[in-house]
């Protein structure tokens, strides 16, 4: 069961209070964390552009500090996903208390916004680039209106007679050698070498990308599961309490038939994870 919801039972209305100490604790913990700082960035169009930022090697250390501290846990390893533009950092941890498991898990999930360093490199870069395109998409269009004759034209003195357009492109797609024959005398006729241009091109997207900052955004709010796996900001901390029978949790049972040194321990452990973070 997880802990902070209605019951009626006294014992577990006490868990879930020290559960609820705990998520306040842990929330003033991930606000401090996560406290912005701003930063001078450079968008897309060259525009130099203040935005804030946290540092989420904060909140890994602090995982792995309370990871650390936790005697008699188990306890999984910081973990963070990387998809895209929308990050989580969690960390989930176990304890068996004669016949009850309590577990728990914190999360942090966050947005990342990309932007350039504020370099001058950037600009130039992005100058070099537009000239590239501006060059080939000017000589793509010639060729675009030339090649089909061209290509006829090859073809013929090549021996295919009797083409029209619709099996000129059936010879042309199906003879690799015959293709790439071609394209080198299309290139020969034009002053751009267009292979050196799309290196070129492929080199100045790599600049770019090594000049790429990522900065953190979340928000200073406590989220549930369903909002965690919907993908919004904010920070999670949950604790359940399971019976483990014949090797087999189950989350319903009777909280009169827990032994009271179980009992003691259970509160004990809850104590331990508060103590940790307020440290």
């Amino acid at each position: 069961m997880r802990l902070g919801i209605d019951t009626s039972d006294e014992f577990l209305k006490n868990l879930s209070e020290k559960s609820n100490e705990i998520q306040t604790a842990y929330s003033k913990k991930m606000e401090k964390l996560t406290s912005h700082v701003s930063i001078k960035a450079m968008l897309g169009d060259s525009t130099i552009t203040q935005t804030k930022t946290f540092d989420p090697m904060q909140i890994q250390n602090f995982y792995k500090n309370l990871s650390e501290n936790l005697q008699n846990w188990n306890i999984q390893d910081v973990t963070m996903t990387n998809d895209e533009d929308n990050r989580r950092i969690f960390i989930k941890f176990d304890s068996q208390v004669g016949n009850y498991l309590l577990s728990g898990h914190m999360s942090i999930q966050f947005h990342v916004l990309l932007y350039y360093k504020q370099d001058n490199k950037v600009i130039q870069y992005q100058k070099e680039l537009s000239e590239i395109i501006d060059k080939t998409k000017t000589m793509d269009s010639k060729l675009g209106d030339d090649s089909d004759q061209f290509i006829l034209k090859k073809l013929k003195e090549m021996g295919y007679t009797d083409l029209n357009h619709q099996n000129l492109f059936e010879v042309f797609f199906e003879n690799d050698e015959l293709r790439e024959k071609i394209y080198e005398e299309i290139e020969k006729n034009t002053d751009l070498d267009f292979k050196k241009l799309a290196k070129r091109k492929m080199d100045l997207f790599n600049e770019l990308d090594s000049l790429l900052i990522e900065t953190y955004q979340t928000s200073n709010v406590l989220i549930d599961d369903v909002r965690l796996i919907a993908g919004e900001e904010g920070y999670l901390c949950n604790f359940d309490l399971e019976f483990i029978k014949n090797k087999v949790k189950e989350g319903k049972f009777v909280p009169k038939k827990i032994p009271n040194d179980v009992k003691e321990n259970l509160i004990k452990k809850l104590d331990e994870i508060k103590k940790i973070i307020e440290a």
